[in-house]
């Protein structure tokens, strides 16, 4: 899913072996020009830069690993761990040897900076006359700059090695710990671009990964937080979604959900590429009025359930159980069911995993049960609101026709409250809620927004019975059913069931 921005620079991009990172430097990074990676340990900053030289290596590129502070057994076993092959990839060692340890060694009269940052720059300098390579990456520079003891050294030999590699076309990668001084900006002021590596632990879950690009010399890139993870096969980015970048052209036409009805009830259907929010208390039936979307969508295309709150296999008997076919149309591939763990996936997943099932398949209908699970991954309510501008957004401008269940807290009158408020952003509004009636508890179901058109403005009984879902008449009799508490203005021996499970008028 490459879809880079326009950039401003002339000249050639080298890949850095990672789609996502090259989709957010806009195809990659400016060739011939070093680069600093920040990031605390365990951020991913060798993983990284591995994966940066084994894309070279693949293109036939000479590539060049130098470490100062890990051996090159444990480089090696990083790679191993993800199941890389490093025959085409040379790494240098300048770690301390256990020599270094014998009393002799120990510097007395000279600093260790008046020897040792001599002789390790010029090994370096040699190494890489020797090997001539195409990219380069420096692990770490913690070491440069302890043994430069000061500032001003310490700027001049990063200096000198990017005048020195700048010479050689050659691309570098610097990678830096963050164990200098907080506001030292010295490494940012020298290179060509900077990427931040960070990390978010939080309190229940995995930790949170994120990234930006600081800058990137005459480029543009895609600015903003993007989150990425690391597995086995390396780093993944998920691009910020921005929504303007997509456009499809597509025919405006109803998305039915199986039941006249219900249709009727949107005055024909729901519109293609449009946004709905089913809104209403736990159990009032949210889920199952959404997967008869899903199981009518399949006559256009494939549909695809994001579930939060619950297991696939229940999510399917239960449809099933309600006469809409839904284990039939999972195993025909029409229909594609997916747990989501708000605890294992960050928002930027998320969203990547929704853009794979558009862009890479041929999903027409999106539907997310429930937006309280995908609140609890996400780090506040402002994030969230417009996490899902932007996703709804973009599923609107390439015509899929999305769905949205939130549940609301408590079950009956007027304490009833959304955890998020999210109605601004649909085009359309379905409200379920309970009621009092004839001794028992039973559903309603109205329309109260449809951006598109005109709309029924009834609220009619909702029954899930006889492994059906069926609409009743409108409870023109009732006054306060949205309210949890309705009062029945009818008369009384008129208070029936009718054979279908609804009231007689």
């Amino acid at each position: 899913m490459r879809n880079y921005p326009e950039t401003t620079a002339d000249g050639e991009r080298t890949s850095t072996g990672i789609d996502g990172l090259d989709d957010v430097l806009s195809g990659g990074l400016p060739a011939s020009h070093m680069f600093l990676v920040e990031g605390e340990p365990g951020s991913g900053k060798t993983t990284l830069g591995l994966q940066f030289l084994l894309e070279g290596a693949a293109n036939g590129e000479k590539v060049l690993y130098i470490t100062l502070s890990e051996t090159e057994k444990e480089i090696r076993q990083v790679a191993r761990s993800h199941g890389w092959k490093m025959d085409n990839l040379s790494i240098v060692e300048f770690t301390p040897k256990e020599d270094s340890l014998r009393p002799e060694d120990q510097y007395s009269a000279f600093h260790p900076a008046e020897i040792e940052l001599q002789d390790t720059t010029q090994s370096i300098l040699q190494e890489v006359a020797r090997v001539q390579p195409q990219r380069v990456v420096f692990d770490s520079l913690s070491e440069i700059r302890l043994l430069s003891r000061d500032q001003l050294r310490y700027r001049r030999q990063i200096l000198a090695l990017k005048h020195f590699f700048s010479t050689r076309s050659c691309t570098v990668m610097l990678l830096d710990d963050l164990t200098g001084e907080a506001d030292d900006q010295q490494l940012r002021t020298l290179a060509h671009g900077v990427l931040k590596m960070e990390m978010k632990p939080l309190e229940y879950g995995l930790t949170r990964r994120r990234l930006r690009v600081v800058k990137l010399r005459g480029s543009a890139f895609r600015e903003g937080y993007h989150d990425y993870r690391i597995v086995t096969g390396g780093v993944r980015v998920f691009p910020r979604l921005v929504s303007a970048e997509h456009r499809d052209d597509f025919e405006a036409r109803f998305v039915s959900c199986g039941m006249d009805g219900m249709d009727a009830l949107w005055g024909g259907g729901l519109d293609r590429g449009t946004s709905t929010l089913i809104l209403g208390p736990a159990g009032v039936g949210k889920s199952s009025l959404a997967m008869a979307y899903a199981s009518a969508a399949v006559r256009e295309g494939s549909a695809h359930v994001f579930l939060f709150d619950e297991g696939v296999g229940p999510a399917i008997r239960r449809a099933t159980g309600l006469g809409l076919n839904a284990q039939a149309l999972c195993d025909a591939g029409k229909l594609s069911v997916e747990q989501i763990d708000p605890a294992e996936l960050s928002p930027g997943e998320f969203t990547h995993r929704v853009r794979q099932k558009v862009e890479d398949g041929s999903a027409k209908l999106v539907i997310i049960d429930s937006l309280n699970g995908l609140l609890a991954a996400m780090p506040g309510e402002d994030f969230l609101v417009l996490h899902m501008h932007e996703l709804l957004s973009y599923l609107s401008r390439k015509g899929v026709t999305s769905i949205l269940v939130l549940a609301q807290t408590g079950i009956m009158g007027s304490g009833m409250a959304s955890p998020v408020d999210l109605s601004y952003l649909a085009d359309n509004i379905l409200m379920l809620r309970y009621f009092e009636a004839g001794g028992e508890v039973r559903k309603a179901v109205s329309v109260v927004k449809r951006r598109g058109g005109k709309h029924e403005s009834t609220i009619r009984e909702l029954d899930f019975r006889e492994s059906r879902i069926r609409l009743g008449n409108p409870l023109s009799e009732f006054r306060g059913v949205l309210t949890g508490v309705p009062t029945y203005l009818g008369e009384t021996d008129r208070l029936q069931e009718a054979p279908n499970g609804t009231f007689k008028r």
